[in-house]
């Protein structure tokens, strides 16, 4: 049968069998086969006998494929050469294998394989991993593997593996991320669906599977990264090592961020990422307060923003970033939507992109767009380091919307998980005093200020990221904040 460019049949599944039984370099062969080319061909054939294989009711007589010495001699070589593991590449990479299907029902194996299929993509789509292509996971379907054979031959850091179980109508899916090098364990997750729409299904569970591996993931090599020598860094180390300074939003840690950012691109002028992020961070600079000349850093993040996207303007951490400062240090909010938009078009599985596109929506003054783009963020990834960010976006947005109680429950969120966000507070403060509780209002302009001292209205407008907040800013002046 074809389907959808896919063989099925019988012959098929004989086929993927009889791989299994192959030696590396080898072939092998079905008694069908044999009996129509063993007196044409000259080569030899080793009765392997009756085999019984997985799936396959009958047992299948199978013949190892022998050659000639000059042949043989070519064959070793080539498997000499496919033995040889590739190097680890210089990024977080991971093989999908094929999912396990525990059920009796065979038709539950093509819904495991295209769920598989569905979460490499996705993976693909963060270019920050390397994601082995599916034909190579896919050669160790239906093998009792060991993972750290497994890595080594795909040359990967990680392995994801799992199965599929269904039963009285739902489906349990679970998957356990490995480190390939050590072979630990480093989680499980667990997802039970009702099976109805088996294609919603599949899209429903690979953004669960994604959302949970992916930050995982990313804080593994995070923590590899700040525990290696200095003499033994890489740029790509460098960057890494940047990334939970920014998540603190203090001046000290955006400050060690945009340094360590920097030095990563001493090493290597070309890191797209590592630009992106750098010139975001001398955005926040000037958004936040922190910048002590604000024009340098704002051609700063626009230039490094420029040399991103020159770099590759097909990367959806890269466009989203380059959004937030079109919109912010530009007030170019036509090309920030279309850069977050093509962003999300990209990875829609990405909190960084729905975040950034978030916070452009707010800057253009379409608030429901906006807290639609939070909402899914924080749904992709409940347990993102910058989820305080989304929060408190979303506050302002629900400010502009007079959805204040929402606001101040969003607003709270935020500072509860990171205290020090000064933004958080300013627009607490404005949601409280939208709704007459003057105390609380006072309370939290006071905090935003100890943050932010030098914080007045007309620097704010000055900074950036207050276009459209009419409400907002007529909030900062009811909490008492200074003009």
């Amino acid at each position: 049968m074809v389907r959808a460019g896919d063989l099925f049949g019988e012959g098929v599944n004989i086929a993927t069998r009889l791989q299994s039984i192959a030696k590396p370099g080898g072939v092998c062969i079905s008694a069908a086969t044999y009996d129509q080319v063993r007196k044409v061909l000259p080569i030899t054939f080793e009765d392997l006998g009756a085999q019984q294989v997985k799936n396959i009711q009958e047992p299948i007589r199978a013949y190892q494929v022998g050659a000639t010495s000059e042949a043989r001699e070519a064959a070793r070589a080539r498997v000499a050469e496919v033995e040889s593991p590739p190097p680890l590449p210089d990024k977080p990479s991971i093989a999908v294998l094929p999912f396990e299907n525990m059920c009796d029902d065979p038709k539950q194996e093509y819904f495991a394989d295209g769920m598989v299929e569905e979460i490499i993509t996705a993976l693909s789509r963060f270019k920050w991993l390397f994601v082995i292509a599916r034909n190579s996971s896919f050669t160790f379907k239906g093998k009792a593997v060991d993972i750290k054979e497994v890595g080594r031959r795909l040359g990967v850091g990680y392995v994801l593996e799992g199965s599929v179980r269904k039963a009285g109508g739902k489906v349990r899916i679970t998957g356990q991320l490995i480190d390939a090098v050590t072979g630990a364990h480093m989680g499980a997750d667990r997802f039970e669906r009702d099976l109805t729409d088996v294609f919603a299904l599949q899209d429903e569970v690979t953004v669960a599977v994604v959302s949970a591996i992916q930050p995982r993931l990313l804080q593994t090599e995070i923590e590899l990264a700040t525990r290696r020598r200095p003499e033994n860094l890489t740029a790509y180390d460098f960057y890494l090592q940047a990334l939970p300074h920014f998540y603190l939003l203090t001046r000290e840690g955006l400050a060690e961020a945009t340094r360590l950012a920097h030095r990563a691109l001493e090493l290597d002028p070309r890191f797209g990422s590592a630009a992106a992020i750098a010139g975001l961070w001398h955005s926040n600079n000037v958004t936040f307060g922190f910048a002590v000349d604000p024009e340098f850093e704002r051609k700063e993040a626009i230039r490094l923003s420029h040399l991103a996207l020159s770099v590759d303007d097909g990367d959806p951490e890269i466009l989203a970033r380059a959004g937030i400062v079109s919109a912010l240090m530009v007030d170019d909010c036509e090309s920030a939507i279309e850069m977050t938009d093509r962003a999300v078009a990209l990875n829609p599985n990405s909190f960084g992109a729905w975040n950034c596109r978030g916070f452009v929506y707010r800057n253009a003054g379409l608030q429901e767009e906006a807290v639609r783009s939070f909402e899914r963020a924080m749904r992709i990834s409940p347990v993102d380091p910058r989820q305080h960010t989304a929060l408190a976006g979303m506050a302002a947005a629900f400010i502009e919307l007079r959805r204040f109680g929402e606001a101040i429950v969003a607003g709270k969120k935020a500072i509860r998980t990171v205290p020090s966000y000064s933004l958080a507070y300013r627009f607490l403060a404005s949601a409280f005093a939208h709704v007459g509780r003057e105390v609380e209002a006072r309370e939290m302009a006071a905090r935003a200020l100890e943050f932010d001292p030098g914080f007045t209205i007309s620097a704010g407008i000055a900074r950036g990221g207050l276009s459209n907040a009419k409400l907002l800013i007529e909030g900062f002046r009811k909490a008492g904040l200074p003009e």
